[in-house]
């Protein structure tokens, strides 16, 4: 009788089988979590009190690194401001460009899904290859954009040879992978149900009363995950402001984002525990930011169960 007691049950058998396949199932995407996210902040956060130059081992400075952003380092605050000035039209900018887009791209018209493809293709264009285009298009000594201009009478601007046009220019190139967010915001389009715009236009609004009391509110939680992913990718800019103006950002540290900061101290000057505490307060800058967006959003994100006229 003890024995038949102390024998596990087949329910119990099959839970534990099930478990174990579950746990395996899992296994390779905790490994890569492990080895290739969490372990890389945690060296990071270490890596960022210390003096390391990857050939000898990391001495313990404690904040200094973070000393040498402000006081001593004057590329720093240049780059903190390319990075803010991109982010705060960039985003904005890419926000309603990518409604405008979506709004058009809903309308009932023949041929329209290959129009949503040719807005959408673009943006599975290599990062690299858009750049480079972009750079012959705005080229200020024959460019397509500045013959277009001189051919309505305007005058060409420098643009990527110009600093006070440079950053201009990465904001108009940013719009070229517009197509995602008009994507999102093509779906959110979807789900809104006609019958309240039916009953909107019964009540005797217009277009545009429609657009700001119907389609508006139903789309804020499309825009705040448009509005969280724009802020998160234009702070990490890189690969367009790397290719037209290398490590040194030019011309004139114009084009000099954060993360080329960052790449030009650990790869260039091989500063990695600096290059680390610039890692860490980027990434807590835009944690604090995406955390004010998350709570910000209860003021103007409309949910299900509340009224539109409230």
């Amino acid at each position: 009788m003890t024995a038949l007691a102390s024998r596990p049950q087949p329910k119990q058998s099959l839970r534990r089988r099930e478990a174990i396949a579950g746990y395996l199932f899992v296994l390779p995407w905790i490994l890569s979590l492990l080895i290739f996210t969490a372990y890389p902040i945690l060296a990071s956060f270490y890596f960022s009190l210390t003096d390391y130059n990857v050939l000898e081992p990391p001495k313990w400075i404690g904040i200094e690194n973070y000393r040498t952003m402000s006081d001593i380092d004057p590329s720093f605050w240049t780059s903190v401001y390319n990075s803010a000035y991109y982010a705060f039209i960039s985003v904005p900018v890419g926000l309603v460009v990518s409604l405008g887009l979506a709004m058009v791209l809903n309308m009932r018209a023949k041929g329209i899904g290959l129009y949503r493809t040719l807005f959408y293709l673009p943006s599975l264009a290599p990062p690299v290859a858009s750049t480079i285009i972009f750079v012959v298009m705005f080229n200020s000594q024959g460019g397509l954009v500045n013959q277009l201009l001189d051919f309505i009478g305007l005058p060409g601007p420098g643009w990527f040879s110009d600093p006070q046009w440079a950053k201009l220019g990465l904001i108009i190139l940013s719009l070229w992978s517009v197509g995602v967010g008009t994507l999102t915001f093509l779906a959110g389009l979807k789900e809104i149900p006609q019958s309240l715009l039916e009953a909107a236009g019964i009540d005797g609004a217009n277009a545009w009363q429609k657009f700001r009391h119907v389609t508006l509110p139903l789309l804020t939680p499309v825009t705040l995950f448009n509005l969280v992913m724009g802020v998160i990718g234009s702070f990490q800019v890189f690969t367009s402001a790397f290719v037209i103006g290398g490590t040194t950002g030019k011309p004139l540290e114009s084009t000099l984002m954060y993360m080329v900061l960052i790449y030009r101290n650990a790869f260039r000057y091989f500063k990695m525990g600096y290059a680390s505490a610039l890692s860490v307060l980027m990434f807590l800058v835009i944690l604090v930011i995406t955390l004010s967006i998350f709570r910000s959003a209860r003021l103007w994100v409309f949910r299900e169960d509340e009224d539109l006229t409230t």
